[in-house]
């Protein structure tokens, strides 16, 4: 049997993680106790997933030139993903930062910072693969907003 075939237009970004103690109010400063640089977006997650479920999967996005964009391939050529249709612009990577108290909780949702020249809409990212650019005569994609 063949691996199912995937593809994902989605985001990529490189998530900056703080853990401390407790969360700040507005105005206070709290003292961290760790810090972590963790490759993420939905997009890029989703085709991590796909690719360790046993799928063929290839990965459409916007991934920036700087050091993240670099880890951000890297992140998913070794969790067999194709990279080769994602666009590299010249610039930041998208960023999450997320804040973590002691017990392990968020406030909210993560500020996700993503930057002009990163953004690609899935029409836009459909249009390019349409039996020209990837060679699979089907594909899947998701976008949250």
């Amino acid at each position: 049997m063949r691996a199912p075939r995937v593809v994902v237009a989605g985001s990529a970004n490189m998530d900056l993680v703080a853990t401390a103690p407790v969360l700040p109010r507005p105005g206070e400063t709290v003292l961290g106790k760790d810090f972590a640089m963790v490759p993420g977006g939905k997009g890029a997650n989703q085709a991590i997933a796909a690719a360790r479920a046993g799928a063929s999967c290839a990965f459409l996005g916007a991934i920036g030139s700087d050091s993240f964009g670099v880890t951000l391939r890297a992140r998913l050529a070794a969790s067999g993903v194709d990279s080769a249709q994602a666009r590299v612009v010249y610039g930041a990577s998208g960023v999450a930062l997320v804040v973590v108290d002691g017990e392990g909780k968020t406030p909210s949702s993560p500020r996700r910072v993503p930057t002009p020249r990163s953004r690609r809409s899935p029409r836009r990212s459909s249009r390019r693969c349409a039996g020209r650019t990837c060679s699979w005569p089907s594909w899947r994609s998701r976008s949250r907003r």
